[in-house]
């Protein structure tokens, strides 16, 4: 009874968000283009960043970033104007005019939020999409940069390697990624180990907030540049730029993938990794990667082939050894490694060619688009044996042939950095995380539950080997299933509030909430799994 309740409520959702679309444009919308023009410091040129929905760019605006299929059907609720602003001032008169005309605000720099929440909403709405904000000044001398929040991490390598082969930044992998979102969700790589976040390394901001005042961390104050250091910026105000703190890599690095089968001992190997991965020496990083696949053994049956994927500060001479020391289970030999410059293992990761120009970082276009649902896990003590077996049986499941779990080791700085420093606090005493991800190719709701409805089984399955009170969770790795009604646009209570909360932030979430309610204390900045203020009506339903 309560999912006929649930689907007719959906339904009804739907209808009136098309009535408002069509009906809105005459009143509202007229407004608010007009308010756009008047408040902007150059109306010519805010005016060439305006893309309505019968503008006939309108639709390859929105869909360009957009990562996840999932959130590019013709059912999801679209933006009635999209801003992609060239200036500080388009921003502050999105801000503006959006409350002045009631319209929420969704900002996105890469589109690659998992659940979509930068770029979808109910209610309506407005993107602001930084795409054209997307400038990167290197310093070498300070080894600082300044990069705008709609650049994204491959372009920010680039600009690096060009001024220098020993300088990096610990992000991400994925070269399309925002630094908007990323930085401010937290944001790590494969430098994880050696030098932390790149929340972390973050020593100055430039924010728009609530006022539409244009605020560096001098006149933004402490408090409120601690939260938009891993606490989501969205929350907050729109994030312009970053400026980082660079830090050194040697002019060699080494790189491995060495593949496993459960037939080649796979799972002992993992329960060793287990045992040394958060421990061995900083400049070593080490996940795993673990998929099903066809048995080359026994025809019509499925096996686990788990990825071994490695980075190391150094030459394969000092590698091997260290290996053979805390990990000669993997049997790892010189032929397995490759070395390399910092910059090149930045496209090893991505996917791309050997010997590939560094120039793909500079392509937004992603390298590949798919439906998909994301969770996460943190580990504090090694899972079984007979865990691995019943997590392996469920990736043998028709749902799970484009599953995979992706382990990434903690340990090293990440152990050396205080849980309330910044509002990540997921630090010591974390053996590793689980991304846990499962794809698709076709669209349909049914396709999409059935798949969404395994990856909430395997997620039930492993939740007694995981970190408990809380059941942590990483806030770049967005889920919805947390603490919400899974409706966009509910709104959930504060008491559900605080279950996410503290899944993602722990202690922390307090502290933001009190940054939030100073800051923004009638709730514009605001999405499903935004801070909520202690004055907003989450806190007026008797929760």
């Amino acid at each position: 009874m309560k999912s006929l309740i649930s689907s007719i409520f959906s339904i009804v959702l739907v209808l009136l968000f098309s009535q408002w679309a069509t009906s809105l444009p005459e009143t509202v919308h007229e407004n608010f283009l007009q308010c756009l023009t008047l408040n902007s410091d150059n109306s010519t040129s805010i005016s060439k960043v305006i893309y309505t929905q019968n503008n006939s760019s309108y639709s390859s605006i929105l869909e360009f970033s957009i990562q996840n299929l999932r959130f590019s059907t013709s059912t999801t609720p679209k933006p009635l104007v999209i801003v992609t602003p060239l200036q500080v001032s388009h921003i502050q008169a999105s801000i503006s005019c959006s409350q002045r005309h009631g319209m929420q605000i969704r900002v996105r720099s890469g589109g690659h939020d998992y659940e979509g929440l930068s770029f979808v909403s109910d209610v309506p709405f407005v993107i602001v999409d930084l795409i054209n904000m997307s400038s990167i000044s290197v310093d070498t001398e300070n080894q600082t940069a300044w990069v705008q929040s709609g650049a994204t991490i491959g372009q920010l390598y680039y600009r690096i390697a060009e001024k220098s082969k020993t300088l990096a930044f610990p992000a991400g992998v994925c070269p399309t990624v925002g630094v908007g979102g990323h930085f401010s969700g937290g944001g790590y790589g494969f430098l994880l180990r050696k030098y932390g976040l790149a929340a972390d390394n973050i020593v100055d901001a430039q924010l728009i907030d609530v006022k539409g005042r244009f605020l560096d961390r001098n006149s933004m104050g402490e408090d409120l540049f601690w939260a938009i250091r891993g606490g989501g910026g969205a929350s907050f105000g729109v994030i312009v730029a970053w400026k980082i703190k660079l830090v050194a890599v040697p002019p060699t690095v080494t790189v491995f993938n060495v593949q496993r089968t459960l037939e080649q001992n796979a799972t002992k190997i993992i329960l060793k990794w287990q045992q040394v991965a958060d421990k061995v020496h900083e400049d070593l990083m080490i996940r795993i990667f673990l998929r099903s696949v066809n048995s080359s053994t026994e025809q019509g049956k499925k096996t686990m082939r788990v990825s071994f994927e490695s980075m190391f500060l150094g030459g394969v001479d000092q590698l091997l050894p260290l290996m053979q020391k805390s990990l000669p289970e993997l049997g790892l030999v010189n032929e397995d490694c490759i070395e390399m410059s910092w910059i090149d293992s930045i496209l090893y990761f991505a996917g791309f060619r050997n010997g590939e120009s560094m120039d793909v970082l500079l392509d937004r276009n992603p390298i590949s688009r798919r439906f998909f649902k994301a969770k996460s896990d943190y580990v504090k003590e090694p899972i079984p044996e007979t865990a691995w077996e019943g997590i392996y049986e469920r990736f043998y499941e028709e749902e799970a042939e484009a599953a995979e779990m992706i382990l990434s080791p903690y340990g090293g700085k990440m152990s050396e950095i205080s849980e309330s420093e910044i509002p990540f606090p997921h630090r010591v005493g974390n053996l590793y995380k689980i991304q846990h991800l499962v794809y698709w190719e076709e669209e349909g709701n049914e396709i999409a539950q059935k798949h969404i409805n395994w990856i909430r089984r395997l997620y039930s399955f492993v939740a007694p080997y995981v970190s408990k009170n809380p059941r942590a969770a990483y806030i770049n790795y967005r889920d919805l299933d947390i603490g919400t009604n899974n409706n966009k646009g509910s709104y959930t209570s504060f008491k559900q509030a605080s279950i996410w909360g503290v899944k993602y932030f722990k202690n922390n979430f307090n502290r933001l909430v009190h940054v939030k309610t100073k800051v923004d204390p009638a709730n514009f900045f605001r999405n499903e799994q935004s801070i909520p203020p202690l004055s907003s009506w989450w806190n007026k339903r008797g929760d």
